[in-house]
């Protein structure tokens, strides 16, 4: 934003776009800036004043007298006006030209007044409006030169006056015209700047859910095993050594498999963009055996049961799958009871359903009002969060709670053609 802003200061300032009617945040910068109007202000009243000195064959016109000389200077001083009044100061000048025509007292000064004030309308006033004023001055203003000479509106001073004008409003006009275009491209660079800033805040909390879901699903699931074997190995180390051996080994083996995951996920984030990253082969139901051996092995006793064609299931929908299972196994291992769980895997032509079950603890499951415990209850929740998102991807949906003697998770996803 504050580039955008100093971008269109600049853009502005060399364009001499510039003007009192920018309410749209761009502001002069600068002194010369802000007398340049003056300056040309100045200029134009030397020229309009200086002209009535200048003797010409066909008028003689030298202010000798103060109407004379009050005549040359009033547009001088009307066009001081010309920026909060454009119009009136237009057609004062207009009057003033009538006047000096009707008198005999014309000079070159009186035109450029009112090709200044015309110029100021287009400047100023929508196209529209700037061109019914055109016409109209433009009328006016033959007429006066028609009646004051009683001439023809061929005269070549008339086509002149007429085609001054003409220039004046076009020129305003184009000049008013720039001026919103710069604004517009100015609005619009702040615009895409906004957006950028957005789509790269967006960017980010995307790729922080999906490392965070990663993380999860990665790491623990082995954390868990970890935990849970360390203890089966404290308690039984004395009366049990070959158990507590064994869990030693479990956890050995899970502890390398974290380390794997993690230097993976480090060597990703450490990555610079653009970079080739070599990406391990993400699980998915033709894994599904070994996850199902892991949990066997940490102590849970896992029984599958399929429906259908797994086989036909592939890409993000098996990964998806294979997450669901794993949460589901997860939290059995680490909230269940009996230390065993059961898996429902049914495919159809439209839909995969996945159901994981598992007992709880006798307390959670007695019959008062109170809630069982629940993974959500006891564990941070963040899992079946991030399960919900990753499923949500697929177009799919997540149910988790109490049933009939345990605790149910349950994922309903659809099943897309490039799934068969």
């Amino acid at each position: 934003m504050p580039r955008a802003r100093n971008a269109a200061r600049l853009v502005a300032r060399h364009t001499g776009a510039m003007t009192r009617d920018e309410e749209r945040g761009v502001r002069p910068v600068s002194w010369y800036s802000r007398a340049l109007p003056r300056i040309g202000d100045a200029g134009a009243a030397v020229f309009i004043i200086a002209s009535g000195f200048v003797p010409f064959s066909d008028n003689g016109l030298r202010p000798a007298n103060m109407l004379t000389l009050a005549l040359v200077v009033a547009p001088a001083v009307v066009l001081l006006f010309r920026r909060r009044w454009p119009i009136p100061a237009l057609f004062a000048c207009v009057a003033l030209y009538a006047l000096a025509a009707f008198t005999w007292t014309l000079w070159p000064g009186i035109v450029l007044a009112i090709a200044i004030a015309m110029f100021a309308v287009g400047n100023r006033l929508p196209r529209a409006t700037t061109l019914i004023v055109a016409l109209v001055a433009i009328g006016a203003v033959i007429l006066i030169n028609v009646l004051a000479s009683l001439g023809s509106v061929l005269d070549p001073r008339v086509f002149a006056a007429a085609v001054t004008l003409a220039f004046a409003a076009a020129a305003g006009d184009g000049t008013r015209f720039r001026r919103e275009y710069i604004v517009a491209i100015t609005e619009r660079a702040e615009r895409a700047e906004q957006t950028r800033e957005s789509e790269a805040r967006r960017r980010v909390s995307e790729e922080r859910l999906r490392i965070a879901r990663d993380l999860h699903d990665a790491v623990a699931h082995q954390i868990a095993v970890i935990n849970l074997n360390a203890g089966v190995a404290s308690s039984a180390i004395e009366t049990r050594p070959a158990a507590a051996q064994e869990a030693v080994r479990t956890i050995r083996v899970a502890a390398r498999t974290v380390l794997g995951e993690i230097a993976a996920l480090l060597e990703i984030l450490r990555t610079d963009d653009g970079a080739e990253v070599p990406i391990s082969p993400q699980p998915g139901l033709d894994r599904l055996d070994d996850l199902v051996t892991q949990f066997g092995d940490a102590g849970l006793a896992v029984t599958v049961r399929e429906e259908g064609a797994l086989s036909t299931v592939g890409g993000a929908t098996s990964l998806v799958a294979y997450r669901v299972i794993q949460e589901g196994l997860t939290n059995a291992h680490k909230h269940g009871a009996e230390s065993r769980a059961h898996v429902l895997i049914h495919v159809d032509e439209h839909l995969m359903r996945i159901i994981v079950t598992n007992p709880v603890p006798a307390a959670a499951a007695s019959t008062d009002r109170s809630p069982p415990t629940t993974p959500v209850e006891i564990g941070s929740g963040l899992g079946l969060v991030g399960l919900r998102e990753r499923v949500a991807t697929i177009r799919g949906v997540v149910e988790a709670g109490p049933a009939a003697g345990g605790w149910r998770l349950a994922a309903t996803v659809p099943l897309s053609r490039e799934d068969d």
